[in-house]
C-alpha cells in the first residue's frame, strides 16, 4: 500500500497539481518475474480499488501478473479535491501514475464502468503504451456516453443530495447496510465537490476516433443490463473487439460474478502472448452460456 504524489500535470493543462493517490500493487508469489502488467481502474462514486482487491486482483497476481490498482481522485483513500473531475483529468491521473511507478512497458488496462471509459481515454492518448483494453459494463467517451453519464449525474444529485435521507433509507431497506454505506459515501462526494458538474462537462471523442485504436479489446456486459440493451453500442468499440454477454447478470457483474470475470480476463490476457489468438473465448462453455462475439 502506498500514497503516490502525482506532482504537476504532464503538460496537458488538466487537473490540479499535487494530488496524492492511494495505490496497491500485487506481485506474483515467490518472487517470480511477472509475465505482464495489468492496471485495474474502478468506477465512479460508490467504487474504489477494493472492488478489484476483493474479487479478481489476487488471482491475477497468483497467475503471474503484476497487478496495479489505485483509488481514483475523490474515491477510497485518495485525496478529494473540491474540483477537477472531468474525464480528461482522470486520464491524466492514470498517465502520471504510471510514470511515477516507472512502468514503461505496454500495460493491459482493465476498467469497470467509468474506469473503462478512463482506460479508453488513456489508450487514445498513448496507444503505444497499451497492450490491450478489457472493459466491464463500459464504453468510450462518445456523445452517447456523455448523454448517459450526464443523466445519471443529474439523477444522483436529486436522489443522493436533495433527498439523501429518504434515498439512504430505501437503499438500506432494499439493498442492505453495506450498499447504504457506499451510497452515503457517494452522496458526500457529490455534495462536497463539483464531480457531478465536471463529469458532465467532459470532452467527447468521435466513434471514428475510437475505431482508430488497434490494440486488442475485450468488452464484457451483463446481458440484463441497460447498457447491453442499447442500440448501436458496438459502433463505439474498436475494430475486432470481442464482446461477451453474461446471461443473468446486470450492471454489477464484477461484484456478482467475479469468478466469471476472472476466467475471462486470464484467458484474454493469456491470448495476447500467443501468435494466433483463438477467435472465441475458450472458457465460454463454462460460463453458463456466455454470448461471445
Amino acid at each position: 500500500m502506498a500514497m503516490i504524489h502525482l506532482g504537476g500535470p504532464p503538460g496537458t493543462g488538466d487537473g490540479p497539481d499535487g494530488i496524492r493517490l492511494h495505490v496497491q500493487r500485487l506481485s506474483p508469489p515467490g518472487g517470480r518475474p511477472p509475465t505482464a502488467t495489468v492496471v485495474l481502474v474502478h468506477g465512479l462514486l460508490t467504487d474504489s480499488l477494493a472492488s478489484w482487491y476483493f474479487t479478481v486482483a489476487p488471482d491475477l497476481a497468483a497467475a503471474g501478473l503484476d497487478v496495479v490498482m489505485y483509488d481514483q481522485r475523490g474515491h477510497g483513500r485518495s485525496e478529494r479535491p473540491g474540483s477537477g473531475y472531468r474525464l480528461e483529468t482522470f486520464v491524466s491521473d492514470l498517465e502520471r501514475l504510471l510514470d511515477q511507478l516507472d512502468i514503461t512497458t505496454p500495460v493491459h488496462l482493465v476498467g469497470n464502468c467509468f474506469g473503462g471509459t478512463v482506460a479508453y481515454g488513456y489508450a487514445l492518448r498513448h496507444p503505444e503504451r497499451v497492450a490491450g483494453i478489457a472493459t466491464i459494463e463500459a464504453k468510450p467517451a462518445t456523445e452517447s456516453w456523455l448523454t448517459d453519464i450526464s443523466g445519471i449525474m443529474r439523477r444522483i444529485v436529486v436522489e443522493l443530495v436533495a433527498h439523501e435521507a429518504e434515498s439512504l433509507a430505501w437503499v438500506t431497506a432494499h439493498r442492505g447496510a453495506h450498499t447504504a454505506r457506499l451510497a452515503k459515501s457517494a452522496a458526500r462526494l457529490v455534495r462536497t465537490t463539483t464531480i457531478a458538474e465536471d463529469v458532465a462537462a467532459s470532452r467527447t471523442v468521435s466513434e471514428e476516433r475510437v475505431r482508430s485504436l488497434r490494440c486488442p479489446a475485450l468488452a464484457v456486459y451483463g446481458a440484463d443490463s441497460e447498457l447491453a440493451g442499447e442500440d448501436g453500442w458496438r459502433r463505439a468499440l474498436p475494430p475486432g473487439a470481442r464482446t461477451v454477454m453474461l446471461p443473468g447478470e446486470g450492471h454489477s457483474v464484477l461484484a456478482e460474478a467475479p469468478a466469471r470475470i476472472r476466467t475471462l480476463l486470464l484467458s484474454w490476457i493469456g491470448e495476447q502472448g500467443t501468435a494466433t489468438p483463438p477467435v472465441t473465448v475458450p472458457v465460454a462453455a463454462g460460463l453458463g452460456g456466455a454470448d461471445v462475439s
